[in-house]
């Protein structure tokens, strides 16, 4: 922003440019906004902020974003514990629930193996997924990470720990894009690429 413009606002707009997806631009606008609404908006704004970064943690099975020890998905016991779809984020999760077809579990990585920006696979969360593989019970894992060169890389070095165990390990079929991100995917096309999953 400007010289011009008051400190305060300059270093809201920069918060605003730190969030992913959210250039300088857009940071001004919002940080403008923020300076036309109520105080009490604003107020209920921040506690929003401060009151999910202090109660929303990682559930304990899954690793998905929850208020609770164990979110509702690990907790619901209609759902098939024989079959983990692996996903990167939790914004994957919603997506896939969005189809209201898969009737598994999931397990949330929490990124994807990236050497050039320093991500090796103890940076994510496989171990905890060998862990619940190791608890018995598990027949099938799904790798749904997204289809570009670290969702790959991601699927087939834990498709590369899980062979050897005898599970059957299989991958989303894609008819999404390459390159394309899972959570901006239809409900269709997402069920589709679940449907017709291929073996590793």
């Amino acid at each position: 922003m400007a010289d011009h413009n008051a400190l305060p606002l300059v270093i809201l707009a920069e918060k605003f440019a730190s969030l992913p997806g959210i250039g300088m631009k857009s940071a001004q606008r919002l940080a403008y906004h923020v300076m036309g609404m109520e105080d009490s908006d604003v107020e209920d704004f921040a506690k929003a902020l401060i009151n999910a970064r202090r109660n929303v943690h990682r559930c304990k099975i899954c690793q998905n974003l929850t208020e609770r020890e164990i979110c509702p998905i690990c907790d619901d016991s209609s759902r098939d514990t024989s079959v983990i779809c692996v996903v990167e984020s939790p914004k994957d999760v919603s997506a896939f629930e969005r189809t209201r077809e898969f009737k598994g579990v999931y397990h949330v990585l929490h990124g994807l193996i990236s050497p050039m920006d320093g991500i090796m696979p103890d940076s994510l969360k496989i171990k905890e997924l060998l862990a619940r593989i190791n608890r018995g019970g598990v027949s099938e894992i799904i790798m749904a990470t997204n289809p570009t060169v670290e969702g790959d890389a991601t699927a087939m070095y834990i498709a590369g720990l899980l062979k050897p165990l005898g599970l059957k390990v299989s991958r989303l079929a894609f008819g999404l894009p390459v390159g394309g991100m899972l959570e901006y995917a239809d409900e269709v096309t997402l069920y589709k690429a679940l449907e017709n999953r291929n073996d590793m």
